[in-house]
């Protein structure tokens, strides 16, 4: 067996902002979740398989529980997927049920103690539970269960959904009504994969913030895959079902799979940020691939922006899509013009002095004789705070371009976000401070330009008040305290 508790942390390097010489400038994705449902499969294996495909979400820890009966085996650490599992490991992780985790902190700081799944044990067992998102009224939450007598391992706002289900259980409700009764306390943006020793369940919040879909996985007898986005079900050859809707709760037994819609009043609001770069670009959302989407996006760029340049690039990866989406539309060539270093992940080990002044070199490296004597446009899907716009900026004009034009395939980034993305605070995001002009001088580019509102919106073709939006307008679906407007840290500063 494997043991709940994990391996205390001084054995572990930890990984936090301050081993690294600066903050990302992109935000950063919360985390993925992965949870399946299958009797005479290998769970371990495929839940593994699954997380791998959702590594780009989270790479600070990983994490899968399985139940057999009402044992569960759980193994959870720091580091990509790939480093925490191995053959053996996978072995000693029998069952039929699984739940997977990968992780990017947003509440709780990034250590061992703070990966998924959270386990809490309950008159009906164990259960595993693994999250997306991130709850907004941690205090008043943790505050409650506290004068509930309920006992914190960790700092994350995760584990105060798995104890909340746990107290509603050992007062005697089932999984299902403790799991709805503890769901209408928490606000905020949470999609759950929670395993137990009779079922899994998939739960999203009453906006569907955070995505969540289902699939199947053969069909005699029927075996079903809960994950944060289909390219989580296609690693493993599993056929997408359909999205778990905003509110709603499906409990997977072996009578099969059974929903209950939770909340009385669902209102959608998925994260458009989802759309633009978070997912991968072969998942699928509205019946088509983001890539399809993304592409639409750089032609809307290009029709609101005429430019004169000779090549159309991208910063790789993100940005592709929507570069060749404007080279479609202006007729101007798409060419790599960066190279970028596929393996460089994060690293314990820092660069020398000289080799953080020569910029991002380690990450994206310029095509000279590509860049030389051009007027280029470079397309990116994002500006966050600027730092690596303007080293990539730099790298271009040492690479031989004789103009950098900059356009950004969404709208200014003016405001955070608290429902699972870390986008640092406001006085942090360049565009929250400076304005286009100031932005284009200190970023050291020709020029630059963002995509409307109203053109992303179009790129949707979906209602507009279907998607939350408000790290661009500042429109929160869900209200946010203060306090937590002041710190993502809230939990390890809140005294109980």
């Amino acid at each position: 067996m494997i043991p709940q508790q994990p391996v205390p942390p001084e054995h572990y390097p930890t990984q936090s902002h301050a081993n690294y010489p600066q903050l990302p400038d992109k935000p950063e994705e919360a985390c993925g979740v992965f949870g399946i449902y299958a009797p005479e499969e290998n769970v371990a294996k495929l839940t593994y398989f699954g997380l791998f495909a959702l590594q780009h979400r989270g790479q600070e820890s990983a994490g899968i529980a399985t139940f057999q009966g009402q044992q569960v085996y759980l193994h959870k650490n720091m580091g990509l997927v790939s480093q925490v599992f191995n053959e053996e490991i996978l072995a000693q992780l029998p069952g039929k049920i699984a739940v997977g985790h990968t992780r990017y902190s947003t509440t709780g700081s990034s250590h061992v103690v703070n990966a998924q799944p959270a386990v809490v044990k309950t008159r009906l067992g164990s259960l595993a539970l693994a999250h997306n998102g991130n709850l907004v009224n941690t205090a008043q939450l943790r505050e409650d269960l506290h004068k509930r007598n309920c006992d914190f391992v960790t700092t994350t706002d995760s584990e105060m959904i798995a104890i909340a289900i746990g107290a509603e259980v050992d007062i005697g409700k089932d999984w299902l009504e403790a799991a709805i009764s503890a769901f209408s306390h928490c606000k905020g943006a949470f999609s759950l994969v929670i395993g137990t020793p009779d079922g899994l369940m998939g739960v999203r919040d009453p906006n569907g913030i955070r995505p969540l879909v289902i699939g199947t996985l053969g069909t005699n007898p029927l075996r079903y895959v809960l994950a944060s986005e289909t390219c989580g079900l296609d690693i493993i050859g599993a056929e997408y079902l359909r999205d778990v809707e905003p509110g709603e709760l499906v409990w997977i037994t072996d009578a099969g799979m059974a929903s209950f819609h939770w909340s009385p009043k669902p209102e959608r609001k998925l994260c458009i940020f989802e759309m633009i770069y978070f997912a991968r670009p072969d998942s699928l959302m509205h019946e088509e691939t983001l890539y399809s989407y993304r592409l639409r996006l750089g032609r809307q760029l290009a029709k609101e922006v005429k430019t004169d340049a000779d090549i159309v690039i991208a910063v790789p990866d993100s940005g592709i899509p929507a570069a060749i989406g404007f080279s479609q539309e202006s007729g101007i060539p798409y060419a790599e013009g960066l190279i970028k270093n596929r393996y460089v992940g994060r690293t314990f080990i820092q660069p020398t002095q000289s080799m953080r002044e020569s910029g991002i070199r380690m990450k994206l490296n310029p095509l000279k004789d590509v860049l030389a004597g051009k007027k280029v446009v470079l397309v990116d899907d994002s500006i966050v705070r600027g730092t690596t716009s303007r080293k990539i900026v730099k790298a271009l004009r040492d690479g031989g371009a004789v103009e950098v034009h900059m356009r950004v395939s969404s709208p200014a980034v003016t405001h955070p976000c608290f429902y699972g993305i870390d986008t640092d605070s406001q006085d942090q995001l360049i565009a929250a401070t400076k304005s286009v002009a100031e932005i284009t001088e200190q970023i050291g580019v020709d020029s630059l330009a963002y995509l409307s509102w109203e053109g992303m919106m179009i790129a949707t073709r979906e209602d507009p008040n279907s998607f939350c939006s408000a790290c661009f307008t500042g429109d929160y679906p869900v209200p946010v305290p203060e306090l937590l407007k002041r710190s993502k840290l809230i939990l390890e500063k809140v005294k109980v």
